[in-house]
């Protein structure tokens, strides 16, 4: 099957944009980040939301896309067992060694460790519980902190493999022609109601917590995401009608987003003098969650039909970039926070002190990728990448 550049394309922007996600959640003002500066801007949470709706999902539904694409069907056990691998070995290695230094700089700026780095290895490594506010994930010993991804990816992963059979039956019937008109309205509706009801009911009752077990409201939105992401990924009608439909799609995510934010700013700018008895009876809460139920798929759906129209190409770029994402994604967090709890003390000013959080992960990540992750056959695979063809 001819590879998808779209797809990949857009899996390389994605963790781009959660890179300077995650850089900017040291600045943007209430709300909790494992450091923080004192140069913090509440108008930060404006862009930081239009983000926040679909940033996450869109990854989940790319990730069961490619599978889809990878055709395993045939071999479910042998790519489970290759899967598994590839997850779980970064995910240890990273819990261990790349998100503890995390926890150790968060520690030390909350005022709650001791200074060591070398100490404080020894006693994380012993996988027992901190003093209270040590760190994020103190009661457990440990934490994964942004690498929650990878936790959450691989029990969904054996999920889809355990259901494959049912799911290519849902592909099979999807990709008839007999009921495409129904399939698009069904497309559309039913995964905006699913996420309406996630926001409206369940999220309210199970906050999240990215602790897997007993996350729920992560779970009902991620996991069908994830899954309808593999049913889709070969319906070549799908993607037609997305690429087609995409300025339809974009302008219903715009109208989704422009009420959530509005009503978001009502809230907290409220009209002097008493409301109308109308809009006392208005349910508010209910059309804010389905406004942000509508804006997250209507922008996943134009994410993936503008993809399909402008970066369906073999960009130059793309392989090397493809390759890096996984071990970018590894290392980026953990560099926002060692430079932060590095130039925050040195009171550089909003401007040069967030460029040197921005520019030296970047450069970071570049540099660690291509000199040390990319060019070792042992570390390789701890970050996710295949294993270095072997030379003859």
């Amino acid at each position: 099957m001819q590879r998808r550049h779209d797809i990949d394309a857009l899996r390389v922007f994605a963790f781009a944009l959660l890179i300077l996600y995650h850089c900017a959640m040291v600045y943007v003002a209430d709300w909790g980040f494992h450091i923080k500066s004192s140069h913090q801007a509440e108008w930060l949470q404006w862009p930081m939301i239009v983000l926040n709706r679909w940033r996450m999902p869109l990854l989940f539904v790319i990730s069961g896309i490619a599978i889809g694409l990878a055709r395993v069907e045939g071999r479910r056990l042998s790519f489970a067992l290759a899967r598994t691998w590839r997850l779980l070995l970064p995910l240890l290695f990273g819990i261990f060694f790349i998100v503890a230094v995390q926890a150790y700089c968060e520690g030390r700026a909350n005022g709650h460790l001791a200074p060591g780095l070398g100490a404080f290895f020894l006693r994380y490594w012993q996988v027992r519980p901190w003093p209270a506010g040590s760190f994020t994930g103190w009661e457990h010993g440990l934490t994964w902190n942004h690498l929650w991804y990878l936790a959450y990816l691989l029990p969904y992963t054996l999920l889809l493999l355990a259901g494959m059979p049912l799911l290519k039956r849902a592909a099979g019937a999807l990709a008839g022609t007999r009921w495409r008109r129904t399939s698009a309205a069904l497309l559309w509706l039913l995964p905006f109601a699913w996420l309406a009801f996630v926001q409206a009911w369940v999220a309210p009752r199970h906050p999240e917590t990215h602790a897997l077990v007993g996350d729920w409201t992560v779970h009902a939105e991620s996991l069908p995401l994830f899954l309808l992401g593999y049913v889709l990924a070969a319906n070549g009608w799908f993607w037609a009608w997305m690429e087609r439909n995409r300025w339809t799609t974009l302008a219903v995510a715009a109208l989704g987003i422009g009420v959530e934010l509005g009503l978001r700013w009502i809230g907290r700018h409220p009209p002097a003098g008493p409301l109308p008895p109308w809009a006392l009876e208005v349910p508010w809460s209910g059309i804010e969650h389905c406004a942000r139920a509508l804006y997250t798929w209507s922008m996943l759906l134009a994410i993936f039909g503008w993809g399909r129209a402008w970066l369906d190409r073999p960009f130059r770029w793309l392989p090397y970039c493809t390759e890096a994402v996984f071990s970018w994604y590894v290392l980026h967090q953990t560099l926002i926070i060692v430079l932060a709890y590095r130039l925050i003390p040195l009171h550089l000013g909003p401007v040069a002190e967030s460029a040197g959080v921005v520019g030296g992960t970047v450069a970071g990540c570049l540099l660690l990728h291509e000199f040390v992750v990319r060019r070792n056959r042992v570390l390789r695979p701890l970050f996710g990448l295949k294993a270095m063809p072997r030379v003859l």
